[in-house]
């Protein structure tokens, strides 16, 4: 999809998107044709559409010269204008101009922007492109339709922040759409050695390092909880690795990326449902989108160090899985009583992070995972669940979220909870039983990071969207990864 920016406008105008305030006089929209002024005129004052935030009215407008549709798009109260709910309304917008098979729009705004213009372009960017999302691999290539050009009509020479913003919008929509992809495979197709191969062809083109470590390997660095978890399936595990020194400087620190890796999620010996089973080849989400922000952030060369780790593999039944009653070693030598085998993710979360620490030296972690039905029970669809032990960087990742639109809420990391996670027989059990159940996964882990700074995000609730709206399709949602991209930025040398 083109998105640029334009003054001169052709004869014929395919779709045209009018942006206003509420109560905004259609009249000052600039280089609107005056014919369709009249007739929006006419419209709006037979009509109770007074461009209220969110609110979209379609028309058709037909003469002898000119046939088009027009979308009237309303964003409320300029002063109550956010990126995240301009990037929500424009984005519906955009869905219903693909129901309509419109080609081409033309977006004309009629009020000044309380936005920079580089934000602007971001947003009108990144909500169009990721509004278009489609996961279509499967079906016929006759149901495939798309716009091909958004033209965002402004009266100004000078568009140099508008297009840096477009740029960026696009960069970190091609990022969300690598996670996307990945989780929307069919877990047949994606397995750990599938993966892998994305993730080495990502590290490609991307100009990244990768090493990626197969069964014997993992054996001798004796990651015993992640190879219980993958011991049920007959496709072994991968340990991929991918490193990014942005600083040129390996003193530098480096930032751990842990991404949950299962590539599909039966609940093993504590087998889910049928129902809950159906989309658990997103139990990768972390995982794709730890491989879609490291693509990003050689994209855009940031002045940060970042070695991201993935265990992947598939928690399947078998006369060789884990079984509850189990106890199992992790790779800094900690037991574990496995009381749950569905809870898995956060074994083999803890070997990847304890090898980011022992093997790649790693200052600051951040881990996201599928992790809990817990979180997304907490918080729902809209939101991840932060858990930390470091204040100043959880306010940047919750302001970085704010900014995408990829929310997060923080949940006490409450020490008394950790009596939970005793085991009379172990170190730690794997489950903290059934209250507190997303705090209780974040101690766990927590109990792996060696008092480094470290940021988990839980993203049950948030990974995957049994619907479409706003910038989302139905499907896989690529959560975390524009919200990790702005972090980083953030946290530039």
């Amino acid at each position: 999809m083109k998105i640029d920016v334009i003054r001169k406008l052709p004869e014929v105008l395919d779709t045209i998107f009018v942006l206003h305030h509420e109560d905004g006089d259609i009249s000052k929209v600039e280089f609107l044709p005056g014919k369709i002024v009249s007739m929006l005129t006419r419209v709006l004052n037979a009509e109770s559409f007074t461009f209220k935030a969110g609110e979209i009215k379609s028309i058709y407008y037909s003469d002898p010269e000119t046939h088009s549709r027009i979308f009237l798009i309303g964003v409320g109260k300029p002063e109550k204008l956010s990126a995240s709910s301009l990037r929500t309304t424009f984005a519906n917008a955009i869905r219903q101009a693909l129901k309509q098979k419109s080609k081409t729009i033309y977006v004309f705004t009629g009020f000044d922007v309380p936005l920079t213009d580089v934000i602007y372009g971001h947003v009108i960017s990144e909500a169009a492109l990721m509004a278009s999302y489609k996961f279509d691999r499967y079906l016929p290539q006759e149901n495939k339709h798309h716009i091909e050009c958004v033209h965002l009509v402004i009266d100004t020479k000078n568009t140099r922040h508008i297009n840096r913003g477009i740029l960026e919008g696009r960069l970190y929509t091609e990022a969300n759409f690598i996670a996307r992809n990945l989780v929307n495979e069919p877990a047949n197709v994606l397995n750990p050695e599938y993966l892998a191969e994305q993730a080495k062809k990502t590290a490609l083109h991307y100009g990244l390092s990768i090493e990626v470590h197969a069964l014997d390997k993992i054996r001798r660095l004796k990651m015993e909880a992640f190879l219980a978890v993958a011991r049920g399936s007959v496709h072994e595990p991968r340990l991929i690795v991918m490193r990014y020194n942005g600083t040129n400087d390996h003193k530098s620190p480096v930032i751990g990326l842990i991404g949950k890796g299962l590539t599909y999620d039966s609940g093993g010996y504590c087998i889910k449902t049928p129902q809950g089973m159906l989309t658990m080849k997103d139990d990768m989400s972390g995982a794709a989108a730890v491989i879609g922000v490291m693509s990003a952030i050689a994209n855009l060369k940031l002045k940060v160090n970042v070695t991201a780790v993935i265990a992947a593999c598939e928690n399947m039944i078998s006369g060789e899985a884990y079984r509850p009653g189990d106890i199992i070693r992790a790779m800094n030598g900690k037991t574990i009583e496995v009381i749950n085998t569905d809870a898995e993710g956060r074994l083999t979360l803890i070997d990847a992070i304890n090898y980011a620490i022992e093997k790649e030296n790693i200052a600051k972690i951040i881990d996201i995972a599928t992790l809990t039905g817990a979180a997304a029970a907490a918080v729902g669809p809209d939101y991840s669940v932060l858990i930390s032990n470091d204040k100043a960087w959880s306010k940047q990742l919750i302001e970085a979220g704010e900014a995408t639109g990829e929310l997060v809420w923080q949940l006490p990391a409450r020490d008394e909870y950790k009596e939970m996670l005793k085991s009379e027989i172990a170190d730690l059990k794997n489950t903290g039983g059934p209250w507190g159940g997303a705090i209780t996964a974040g101690l766990f882990i927590r109990e792996f990071v060696e008092n480094k700074p470290w940021m988990h995000i839980d993203i049950a609730g948030s990974a995957y969207r049994e619907k479409e709206g706003g910038i989302y399709s139905f499907g896989a949602t690529g959560v975390g990864v524009r919200m990790l991209i702005q972090l980083f930025r953030c946290m530039e040398d």
